[in-house]
């Protein structure tokens, strides 16, 4: 071993389970997040629910960005939600206010 290298005593092991793949350890377990209400909701079925709800027209006078409002579609919209943080808070905060509560 070089100098000035140790080897770490809390290195975390990541193990092959045959049935689902991989096993991570605890501490890299998914922790649930009870306080997220989007959480296990996919970008995909909130579009589609907006659209279902508002119609491509609507939501684009709501959210004035240019894959509502310029031959959309759930494709382009979906590409550009996810690359762009800003409109997709816009499209998750409009979501949580029209989902019953």
């Amino acid at each position: 071993m070089p100098k000035g290298c140790s080897k770490s005593k809390t290195s975390a092991s990541i193990q092959i389970n045959p049935t689902f793949g991989f096993s991570y350890p605890n501490s890299m377990a998914a922790n649930p997040q009870p306080k997220n209400p989007l959480h296990g909701i996919k970008l995909a079925d909130i579009v589609e629910y907006l659209v279902a709800e508002y119609g491509w027209e609507e939501l684009g006078a709501r959210i004035n960005i240019r894959c509502f409002n310029e031959n959309p579609s759930v494709k382009s919209s979906l590409t550009f939600l996810r690359r762009t943080p800003w409109a997709r808070e816009k499209v998750e905060r409009l979501y949580l206010n029209t989902i019953p509560r």
